[in-house]
């Protein structure tokens, strides 16, 4: 047996409508799967024919989790085709980032979501395989 592909990341939201569009400007070519209601809660499934978010509308939870502070995840990282126009893009919507080097990677850009969960955008260089 053997893994086929990572299909999706299920997310709890404040306000499930606030994180849809936080990842629609991220990845305009995302779009809504599926979306329903599950014992009388919100939820959808956004991303494209690969991967989805399940996002989950829990406006009345608070995060406990701590990235880099506790046990969990820290951050999720999606492969980007252009970390400058990204850059610019976040500039342009007034969203938050930060930035780091590695020698494999054109670039490396953090940013969170409107819950606190840290994205990683990453442009390779191009002699870098991913095969």
């Amino acid at each position: 047996m053997s893994m086929i592909r990572f299909e999706h990341i299920n997310l709890s939201c404040k306000d499930i409508d606030a994180t849809k569009n936080f990842y629609q400007t991220l990845f305009p070519d995302w779009y809504v799967r599926a979306e329903g209601v599950f014992n009388g809660d919100r939820w959808m499934h956004f991303g494209n024919n690969q991967f989805y978010l399940a996002l989950n509308d829990d406006s009345q939870q608070e995060r406990v989790h701590k990235p880099y502070e506790s046990i969990g995840i820290n951050h999720v990282g999606f492969v980007i085709d252009d970390g400058e126009a990204m850059q610019k893009l976040l500039e342009a919507k007034g969203i938050d980032y930060y930035t780091m080097t590695a020698a494999e990677t054109k670039h490396r850009i953090y940013v969170n979501d409107p819950d606190g969960n840290e994205i990683e955008l990453v442009e390779y260089n191009p002699d870098y395989s991913l095969a």
